[in-house]
């Protein structure tokens, strides 16, 4: 008679496990993150994020109907922008002619079905690199940076963004840039909060993809303290309150914990970003035969999922959604 209950029975075919598997994972959980550089025809390797590349618009173009084709649901953009147009106050930031503007636009007039959210922070127009107005003193000013965000938020919604996500960390902007879109007639654009945005050092090579020179910056004192949980909380829930639509937690894998509470203890969907440092560590491990790539690209994506997060913005999406697409059997 023993073992009379044996686990293992629903474990013994591929057609099984599949069918009462717990996490569910599609193209359609997935973001794409583009970073956009001026020119044509331009695609820039970028060293420490292997299989990432700096697109020029008409290359953007292309990933974007590549990633629509897929499944994938929308596309992030980033602007990586030259450094005579980087100023103290992010001046390029508020150009309706922008990069990122001229980007949103060529994508919109090629018709792709598939969504546009635009990073709404100052770190790559200034020549600081923070993610706001620096004071006399050298910090942050929030109020001065929420203005400012207010101005490229809808900017970024002229120029025809779907959803702006404002990543800066500022305390009250979502409130202020809510106000500042509905009063412009943008009453229907998103706003994807980056609501726990930890002060992370796995952003290193975000940092090198967009040229960032201040690399080693210090932005603990508007980014969230690592140790943290209970007053990411508090960060999601006065985003919320302030009138996010979607709230990110940032980064994704060594956050896991901060994901699980927050779709627990909130009713809305939470996204999740795999950032630079957690896609370069699997890439260059499984690029020096460490890991799988494909199988442990795909544990890592429902471990996310398996917390609680509805979508994931990763730069292995292309990737992924092929492995999903053709029904490669990833040994989970």
């Amino acid at each position: 008679m023993y073992p009379l209950v044996r686990m293992r029975r629903n474990r013994k075919t591929q057609w099984l496990r599949d069918l009462i598997a717990e996490t569910t994972i599609s193209p359609s959980n997935l973001i794409l993150p583009l970073f956009i550089v001026e020119g044509h025809k331009k695609k820039e390797e970028i060293q420490t994020v292997p299989g990432a590349c700096r697109l020029s618009i008409d290359n953007a173009i292309e990933t974007a109907h590549l990633a629509a084709s897929k499944g994938i649901k929308a596309i992030a953009l980033f602007p990586s922008i030259e450094e005579d147009l980087k100023s103290e106050n992010a001046d390029e930031a508020y150009n309706l002619d922008n990069l990122i503007c001229r980007c949103i636009r060529s994508i919109r007039n090629a018709n792709i079905n598939i969504g546009i959210i635009c990073d709404v922070a100052l770190d790559p127009y200034t020549s600081h690199g923070h993610d706001g107005i620096l004071d006399s003193d050298g910090d942050v000013d929030n109020d001065a940076s929420i203005e400012a965000l207010c101005n490229q938020a809808l900017v970024l919604a002229k120029a025809g963004a779907d959803i702006v996500a404002p990543s800066d960390m500022m305390d009250g902007r979502i409130f202020a840039i809510r106000q500042e879109l509905d009063k412009e007639g943008f009453e229907k654009v998103n706003i994807l909060a980056y609501a726990a945005k930890y002060n992370s050092s796995f952003y290193g090579p975000f940092r090198d993809a967009l040229n960032n020179k201040n690399r080693r910056l210090d932005k603990s004192t508007y980014q969230m303290d690592i140790r943290n949980i209970r007053e990411a909380m508090r960060e999601i829930e006065h985003d919320i309150a302030e009138g996010a639509d979607i709230v990110m937690i940032k980064p994704g894998m060594p956050y896991l914990d901060v994901i699980h509470a927050a779709s627990t203890k909130f009713n809305i969907n939470i996204f999740a970003y795999q950032v630079t440092g957690e896609y370069a560590m699997l890439k260059f491990a499984a690029l020096n035969g460490a890991i799988d790539w494909e199988s442990a690209l795909m544990e890592s994506l429902i471990s996310i999922r398996r917390a609680g997060a509805s979508a994931i913005v990763t730069y292995a999406a292309l990737d992924a959604a092929d492995i999903m697409i053709n029904g490669r059997n990833i040994p989970l």
